[in-house]
């Protein structure tokens, strides 16, 4: 996403035909959304309500808090956010990394390949996932911390690694249905990191990491 310039820049524009080309977006569910952000766009960003600490794409209480202390509402950030999720900017001109296109990050079922995850309504996923981001981001509040195994590998490893259960297919760290790491390795490489993996032992206590640590060990490869 692209930061908080963009809320400035679209808004004057929402209320006549949406930021973008794809309209205004309605009937959002945030509960719907929220497990689908967590899933599926928490990796890639920071938002304390999902208690998601992603650093590949912008930290989205900071790109909206401004805005919000200047008197945006919620809907006008859901606007945004469904659009920049439909026409994201998949190469970027700096050279970060770009944001995923529609069909990868939201894929429809029946069109999906290779994935083990996929929405019924494609349209309704990311009504969803903008009403839950456009209510939450900026606001300061903080949801509990996941100790589901599943929930924290979904949140903090799922852009970087391909884990058939968890329906992800990240690319940049190794597939680990192939690597099928033990525990032990796990909990190394999660602590510490190596190579382009960082260390989560600051965003991550000792609980959560061995939770994920048995998630990924007991699941990968099966």
């Amino acid at each position: 996403m692209r930061g908080v310039a963009a809320v400035f820049v679209c808004s004057a524009a929402l209320l006549a035909a949406g930021c973008g080309t794809g309209g205004i977006t309605k009937g959002g569910d945030p509960a719907q959304g929220g497990p689908l952000f967590v899933e599926k766009c928490g990796s890639c960003h920071t938002l304390a309500s999902a208690q998601t600490k992603g650093t590949l794409g912008p930290n989205l209480d900071d790109a909206f808090a401004q805005a919000r202390q200047a008197g945006m509402t919620s809907d006008t950030f859901t606007q945004v956010v469904a659009d920049q999720v439909k026409f994201p900017i998949t190469n970027t001109s700096t050279g970060a990394p770009g944001m995923p296109p529609l069909d990868q990050t939201l894929p429809q079922c029946g069109r999906a390949t290779g994935q083990g995850f996929c929405v019924d309504d494609q349209d309704q996923a990311v009504a969803d996932v903008a009403a839950y981001v456009g209510s939450v981001a900026g606001t300061g509040v903080t949801a509990e911390k996941p100790t589901d195994g599943k929930s924290i590998f979904q949140a903090n490893c799922a852009a970087c690694h391909t884990l058939a259960d968890a329906g992800t297919s990240g690319n940049v760290g190794p597939n680990l249905d192939q690597a099928k790491p033990p525990k032990s390795l796990v909990i190394m490489r999660v602590t510490n990191g190596q190579g382009v993996m960082p260390s989560f032992k600051s965003t991550l206590d000792n609980a959560q990491i061995n939770a994920v640590a048995d998630y990924v060990s007991s699941v990968a490869g099966k």
